[in-house]
């Protein structure tokens, strides 16, 4: 007769004692990778057991992808530490995880100070089987129509708001960096319009008052 299975014992934390890091249910992680000349594998904790003597520890995990390992392949508006939530679960060896990091909110990660190696951020979730995400439109900018991509200058014109790459409006990175102001081409239009309908505006005022004056 075979012999049962012992069961499996959920742990509330667990130090990994290669890194001497304590580990729980919701923290994000860096797991070692299959192929050494990838980068980490970044994926979120779900749940942590042990066998019933404490030891063989596993964590249930859920995978993120990076933008290279997913279907449609990194695209220009992809952020260089940016990540989606997959659909893809799996069980692996505590003894492979090779670091605690952090997977910021997109908003969150855009006002960091600094980016540390161990920063990343997530905008989208991602359907592993059909290649779709969650949500399946953003807000775009500049003449491009792009997505924000946080690593990328963009200048902000003062009239309609609107953010700008420097290489769409003929513009070099150094040259953004030194503009104190900013008008796109379209606001810059409809300023000179406007400029001009007020100096037509003025003339027949001025046109007006000296007839008046000649009239006394």
């Amino acid at each position: 007769m075979a012999k049962a299975k012992a069961p499996r014992r959920p742990l509330d934390s667990y130090t990994v004692k290669s890194i001497n890091k304590t580990i729980r249910a919701g923290d994000c992680v860096l797991m070692r990778p299959s192929d050494p000349s990838k980068p980490s594998y970044v994926a979120r904790i779900e749940r942590i057991e042990s066998d019933g003597r404490g030891a063989n520890v596993k964590v249930h995990v859920r995978w993120y992808y990076r933008p290279e390992e997913s279907i449609g392949g990194r695209r220009q508006f992809h952020g260089s530490k940016e990540v989606f939530l997959s659909d893809h679960f799996d069980i692996q060896s505590a003894d492979t995880i090779e670091g605690k990091c952090t997977v910021h909110s997109f908003k969150s990660y855009t006002k960091l100070d600094a980016v540390g190696n161990e920063d990343f951020f997530c905008r989208f979730e991602y359907n592993s089987s059909t290649g779709s995400f969650n949500p399946d439109r953003v807000a775009v900018y500049c003449k491009c129509e792009m997505p924000y991509n946080p690593d990328d200058l963009m200048v902000q014109c003062e009239g309609c708001t609107d953010w700008f790459h420097p290489t769409c409006i003929d513009m070099s990175v150094d040259e953004a960096k030194r503009l104190d102001h900013f008008y796109c081409e379209s606001c810059s239009a409809e300023g000179k319009k406007l400029q001009n309908s007020h100096s037509a505006s003025r003339l027949v005022a001025d046109t007006k008052v000296d007839t008046k004056r000649r009239r006394r």
